[in-house]
């Protein structure tokens, strides 16, 4: 979805710089990219170690601060829609902000109430209070701190690597599902993905799955979304803007993940996140209906 021109983006929602929180790995990484599945894919076939979700082994270069903050540079860049929709960055920024704003709304319908959650925008690596992460881990969620964590370069990996489309909706897809993630640890449903962590109808891929579904909900509801001066973010959505999110939920199923780095091998029991097919199915599921209510994934016996 292209954003309106003249819509304003509100960038005190992001964070830049440094690792944001005090915590070492150790911490539960949910990941909406591809980031887990490729590293518990490499630990399969390598024999790697990837313990308490620290998402890569922190290599020098990652960057870490106590007191993240506003980027100056960012709030010069990202002002309107239209920087949006030509910056990925900025499409970060306008994002975050249409999906908070639709679920500060629409969480106290399900009786709870939302705490925003700020994004970590970075670049290379970067410190979490989950664990050091790269940009080869790609965009995940945090509950220590928190936070969503993205580095928008993984957005060309995304479609160079695993075939994804580059449209918008396919890029805003993937910070609605992490913003999923924090959807349910609101709700106290994060947990159940560490309780079987592995298969196609594990706890891990259903909260997942669950992710997804949520981010077809903001999708049906987007244009509805409004910046302060109540300017919408989103004129419309077509069928093409369909077409480029499904591009990216089949590129990060778990099925398409294993047999393009695997060496066309996939083994559905270790599978954390769901199928390609699973993931189109229920992001579908949630655009069609446009009800959080609809995504329970842990009522139903299969979730493919």
């Amino acid at each position: 979805m292209s954003f309106n021109d003249n819509v304003r983006l509100d960038t005190s929602q992001i964070q830049t710089g440094g690792g944001g929180g005090s915590g070492g790995p150790g911490g539960m990484v949910v990941g909406g990219g591809v980031g887990g599945i490729i590293m518990l894919i490499l630990a399969l076939v390598f024999g790697g170690n990837i313990s308490g979700g620290s998402s890569t082994t922190g290599q020098g270069g990652a960057s870490s601060a106590s007191n993240p903050g506003s980027d100056s540079a960012l709030t010069a860049e990202c002002r309107t829609g239209a920087d949006a929709n030509r910056d990925d960055r900025c499409l970060v920024v306008a994002t975050v902000n249409s999906v908070q704003d639709f679920w500060a709304a629409e969480l106290p319908t399900l009786g709870a109430r939302y705490t925003p959650a700020k994004t970590f925008l970075y670049s290379g690596a970067v410190q979490s209070a989950c664990g050091t992460a790269s940009n080869q881990v790609g965009p995940f969620y945090c509950p220590l701190d928190q936070r969503v964590y993205v580095d928008a370069s993984f957005y060309d990996l995304l479609a160079t690597q695993f075939g994804s489309s580059r449209g918008n909706l396919a890029k805003e897809y993937v910070i609605a599902h992490e913003y999923g993630h924090h959807i349910q640890d609101i709700l106290g449903l994060l947990g159940k993905a560490q309780q079987d962590p592995q298969g196609a109808n594990s706890g891990s891929v259903r909260t997942e799955l669950m992710a997804d579904c949520l981010a077809g909900v903001w999708a049906k509801h987007a244009t509805e979304t409004k910046d302060a001066s109540g300017t919408a973010f989103f004129a419309n959505i077509t069928q093409q803007d369909l077409l480029d999110a499904l591009s990216a939920a089949k590129s990060v199923g778990d099925d398409h993940i294993q047999s393009t780095m695997g060496g066309g091998q996939v083994n559905p029991e270790s599978w954390t996140h769901g199928s390609s097919a699973a993931r189109q199915q229920w992001f579908l599921r949630g655009y069609r209906s446009g009800d959080p209510n609809r995504c329970d994934t842990f009522s139903v016996a299969t979730v493919e």
